[in-house]
């Protein structure tokens, strides 16, 4: 593992442990020729998964852009980031559980409304604006309209889900 600070390519494991998760592990290191400390978070990936985009264009999935993208949404919401890091890796376990490579962009973009309409309305409202490609005021208003009528019994789309 490269040195952050230094680039030296021989850094030396000092610790190794689970994440309390278990999605990852924690390996505290150090470098021979700086002497700085650092730590890495090495997960498990259990094949290479590509993205199939609208455009047709197919890229590499990073857990990382999925990642960014969950935390815009919730950005200044009492979100604890423990909740969010379990969302994503709900979603990557998904992913990785299909069976198939090649995922369609769309399947990842309704898994994590799904994972956001359960965690914080707010930040479901906020992704959804820019994965369903909002233009106008009206946009929002037929998506939060629609909204309505599930927040009103007390029950989410992931209720109707649960009950096939």
């Amino acid at each position: 593992m490269r040195c952050p600070f230094c680039a030296n390519e021989d850094s030396q494991v000092k610790d190794s442990r689970p994440t309390e998760d278990g999605g990852a592990i924690r390996r505290r290191r150090q470098c021979p020729a700086c002497g700085a400390r650092f730590t890495t978070f090495e997960r498990i990936q259990l094949r290479e998964l590509v993205v199939l985009k609208k455009s047709g264009k197919r890229e590499v999935f990073e857990r990382d852009k999925l990642a960014r993208s969950i935390e815009i949404a919730c950005r200044k919401r009492p979100i604890e980031p423990e909740r969010i890091e379990r969302l994503v890796n709900g979603v990557v376990r998904r992913l990785e559980s299909l069976g198939d490579s090649e995922i369609d962009g769309a399947i990842i973009g309704e898994m994590v409304m799904e994972g956001l309409q359960a965690l914080d309305p707010v930040a479901y409202i906020r992704f959804a604006s820019v994965y369903r490609d909002f233009r106008e005021a009206r946009d929002f208003e037929t998506f939060v309209g629609g909204l309505m009528p599930l927040r009103a019994t007390g029950r989410s789309r992931l209720d109707d889900d649960d009950q096939e």
